[in-house]
């Protein structure tokens, strides 16, 4: 989930570089790693111990666009041993247990004050039917591919709407709707706020037994409301950040077998990350 804020910014970021100083566009790399209380996925609690997120990614230009490819990954960090308490995307049985991996490529052109995003994702689940414990959640069975669009505005409040849709499993869209903030603390950190709500569009129980789901319903998914500040250490930066839900799909209300209709849940962690751009913009470019 926090991939997609990451490599967003990495977009807008190339998007500019390469209108402010055209053919001079550089190649970024970057590496992150999130540490969460819980992995929440667009609002349904597929973990619900602490987790490893982490990623890397590299953004080049080509021509007026930019092309990022990358791959994220989900870690259960603990031992899920209690099926009446404990929500295991994996089912591990110990600790540092590798639950999802998702291979992503998308590209990213500027047009005025917009960025449109197109890309595709494999969500990859290493576990199989024989998962420890028999309570996974998703096994590898379920892999699968979604493709998405995103438009995001460089204007007060940065909203972004996306849309994405499921082609393999699932059949169905969920689309997402995003704004954010940042208010100055200090001359050095800042407060970084974010709203975004989803919503589902056929990914909702089937009355056919043999298509999968997300949610319960079509309609209204969640309201997650973030809070964050970010601060840099070297060339690291680390982003303490809070999440609160609102949930309005009964898939989103569960947050562990014995709690299956919690209108609200709280998670939170940090966000670690770290670019890097390779080579340098010529001097006559900057000038």
């Amino acid at each position: 989930m926090q991939r997609a804020n990451v490599v967003g910014a990495a977009f807008f970021t190339t998007a500019a570089l390469v209108c402010a100083v055209p053919g001079y566009a550089q190649t970024e790399v970057g590496v992150d790693l999130d540490l969460f209380s819980s992995y929440v996925w667009r609002g349904l609690s597929l973990t619900n111990k602490p987790v490893a997120e982490p990623g890397v990614w590299v953004s080049f230009p080509a021509g007026n666009a930019s092309i990022t490819l990358g791959g994220w990954a989900n870690i259960d960090l603990g031992t899920y041993d209690d099926p009446a308490n404990d929500i295991s995307e994996s089912g591990g049985s110990s600790g540092f247990n590798l639950s999802e991996f998702d291979p992503y490529a998308e590209v990213s052109f500027p047009v005025g004050k917009a960025t449109l995003t197109g890309g595709v994702t494999g969500y990859l689940y290493p576990n199989d039917e024989n998962a420890p414990n028999d309570f996974a959640l998703l096994t590898s069975d379920a892999n699968t591919v979604e493709i998405y669009g995103k438009v995001g505005l460089d204007t007060p409040l940065s909203p972004e709407l996306s849309i994405y849709y499921d082609v393999d499993k699932i059949k169905g869209a969920y689309i997402e709707g995003a704004v954010s903030h940042s208010l100055p603390l200090s001359e050095t950190t800042s407060l970084d706020l974010g709203a975004l709500a989803g919503f589902s569009a056929g990914q909702g129980v089937s009355d056919d037994p043999d298509e999968s789901f997300n949610f319960a319903d079509d309609g209204f998914t969640h309201l997650d409301l973030s809070a964050g500040i970010p601060f840099t250490a070297g060339a690291l930066s680390i982003t303490p950040v809070v999440h609160f839900q609102i949930s309005g799909d009964d898939g989103t209300k569960v947050t562990s077998p014995s709690n299956l209709d919690k209108d609200a849940k709280l998670w939170g962690g940090v966000s670690l990350s770290w670019s890097k751009t390779l080579g340098e913009v010529p001097e006559e470019a900057e000038e």
